[in-house]
Order: C-alpha cells, then structure tokens, then sequence
C-alpha cells in the first residue's frame, strides 16, 4: 500500500497522525494473516478468512482517504 508514494512521507504521516499510524499498523497485520491463512499456515474456517479480508479492505479504503485529506501535513 501507498507503493506510490514516498516512504519518508507516509513515515511522516505516521509520526504526524495517531489514527493513521494505528490503522496503518492494523492493515499490515490483517494482511500478514491473510496471506498466512492464504498460504495455509493460519488454520482458520472460510468465514473468518472472508471477513479478515473485509476488514482489510475497509482499512485500506479509510487509510487512502485519510492519506488524500492529511497528506499535506508532512510538506
């Protein structure tokens, strides 16, 4: 995520903005489990796994809005 931008700016934008960094933290987290269970290692029901998935996109899509609203903060 953020691929695009600059590491030092969205570093920035984490140092800048608590709830940005706390969802940021939370998406990399949902997403290393979701690879995980994707890969089998995570043993979890298909449910669970559909829903880890939703979570992660709804983080992804506020962390994108927020990037889009906050961004000028680190400049």
């Amino acid at each position: 995520m953020f691929e695009n931008q600059q590491r030092d700016d969205v570093e920035a934008l984490m140092k800048a903005d608590a709830e940005f960094r706390r969802l940021y933290q939370h998406h990399r987290e949902l997403d290393s489990k979701v690879h995980d269970a994707d890969i089998g290692v995570l043993p979890i029901d298909d449910v669970t796994l559909a829903s880890m998935k939703k979570e992660k996109l709804l983080a992804k899509a506020r962390l994108e809005r927020m990037w889009q609203s906050r961004a000028h903060l680190i400049h």
